[in-house]
C-alpha cells in the first residue's frame, strides 16, 4: 500500500499559514528591534555631557601616575625609604 498524500488544497492552506505565521514573527521582530534601538539612542542622548574642562579619562590617568612619579622623587630627594 502507497502511503496516502493529503490533497492538494490542505498542503496550500498549510503553506500558507505557515508563511503568514513566519511573516508575522518577523515583522514583530523588526518592530521589537527599532523600539530597543530608539531606547537605546534615548538613553545616550539623555546622558549629561561631558564637561569641556575636564580632561579626558587617559590624561587623568597620566597625570595621576606623573603625580605619583613627582612624590616618590621628592621622598628620594627628601631622604625618605619608600
Amino acid at each position: 500500500m502507497p502511503p496516502s498524500v493529503p490533497p492538494a488544497e490542505s498542503l496550500m492552506i498549510l503553506s500558507s499559514a505557515s508563511l503568514i505565521g513566519l511573516a508575522m514573527i518577523g515583522s514583530l521582530a523588526a518592530w521589537a528591534w527599532a523600539g530597543w534601538l530608539k531606547l537605546k539612542t534615548r538613553e545616550l542622548d539623555a546622558r549629561p555631557a561631558a564637561s569641556p574642562d575636564l580632561p579626558a579619562i587617559g590624561q587623568r590617568i597620566d597625570l595621576a601616575d606623573l603625580k605619583e612619579r613627582i612624590r616618590k622623587l621628592e621622598a628620594i630627594a627628601a631622604g625618605v625609604d619608600i
